[in-house]
């Protein structure tokens, strides 16, 4: 397999004895996203409680789009740490740099297009001071837009109060509740299990389930990060129009079952599969209006992936927009066309 993508766990090396450990790693893995790591870098700042307890280090995977370490050291002022890799490694691997590069307890791999709110570490540390058996810790999380507005998606609390999620496993194993600047994991978590691997579409759904296999997780249902969504970068952006994540996702899927029981497997596997095809036939319809060939291999991979009712129904629906849409836009073309034989005729009859 390509040494971008690892076909196990990296291990992640224990902090060297005689390390100042502060309690904090904010690591803020950066690729290609110039325009918002302004925006996350602040949102750290704006909460840190100092050197001694935080480390604040941005670890850039070679981007193309500007100079990062520039831009770090305008904004953090000699307060946050920069590392550029020689060359550009890809995601799981500048993940795994950024957990073996941090020395605090709890890390926080917070990507650098995404950002927290205000109390986002003071909640994260008062769950983990209430519940010392957690292995990670994370908060309900908002939506925002490439111009930084929030998105009019609103995600149900999974508890109405702060605590253990009990049976958490089973839940996620069904999908992911996680976004990657909402979570936090002990270091020596990632020690016993190691780093991301895989894939590159999926890989945080895989790392959750893994660490919820077994560690508790603790949990807020207080909205303190935000995950910045449509803004045509990046991984996901990419494999909707290529189609990959369906096999990425289908991959993953696969991996979950073996942190499960035996018995359990075939429902679970059944229960995600089903959620993620029609996940994939939501994303075609996004998509339908600006590539239609990428709609379309949205749906297919959707009807391969769990061929039940509620898929099947979905992608029905999905056509009748198709053909819906389509009969509008021939209306509309028509009716231009009608507009211009009009115009011509009036042209024609008076030249004034």
């Amino acid at each position: 397999m390509n040494s971008r993508i690892p076909s196990e766990p990296p291990k992640i090396a224990p902090v060297h004895s005689g390390t100042t450990q502060p309690l904090w790693s904010v690591m803020i893995p950066t690729y290609n996203c110039i325009d918002f790591i302004k925006e996350a870098v602040e949102s750290v700042l704006a909460q840190d409680p100092g050197p001694e307890i935080m480390q604040i280090h941005v670890v850039d995977d070679h981007s193309t789009d500007g100079d990062v370490e520039a831009l770090v050291r305008e904004i953090g002022k000699g307060r946050v740490l920069f590392f550029r890799q020689k060359r550009n490694m890809g995601s799981l691997r500048n993940f795994e740099t950024c957990i073996n590069l941090s020395r605090g307890k709890y890390v926080h791999l917070l990507h650098g297009d995404d950002r927290v709110e205000s109390g986002f570490y003071q909640e994260i540390n008062e769950l983990f001071h209430n519940h010392p058996e957690a292995g990670a810790a994370f908060t309900n999380y908002l939506y925002i837009d490439h111009n930084s507005h929030k998105v009019d998606i609103i995600n149900a609390p999974i508890l109405n109060k702060p605590g253990i999620i009990r049976d958490f496993l089973y839940l996620i194993a069904e999908h992911q509740f996680i976004q990657p600047p909402a979570i936090v994991v002990k270091r020596v978590v990632y020690e016993k299990v190691g780093s991301f691997y895989a894939a590159h579409f999926g890989e945080d759904w895989e790392m959750w389930t893994r660490i919820a296999s077994k560690f508790p997780i603790a949990y807020s249902p207080e909205y303190l990060a935000s995950y910045r969504v449509g803004h045509g970068i990046g991984i996901s952006h990419n494999y909707f129009m290529t189609g990959k994540n369906i096999s990425e996702i289908t991959k993953v899927i696969d991996i979950i079952q073996n942190y499960l029981p035996v018995e359990k497997r075939l429902k679970y596997k059944k229960a995600a599969s089903a959620y993620y095809a029609v996940f994939c036939v939501k994303i075609a319809n996004g998509l339908l209006l600006r590539d239609k060939k990428a709609a379309f291999m949205q749906v297919k991979g959707a009807w391969g992936m769990s061929k039940n009712l509620i898929t099947s129904l979905w992608i029905i629906r999905f056509y009748l927009m198709h053909l819906s849409r389509y009969k509008q836009l021939e209306n509309k073309l028509h009716y231009q066309e009608k507009k211009k034989k009009i115009r011509n005729l009036f042209s024609t009859r008076f030249p004034w």
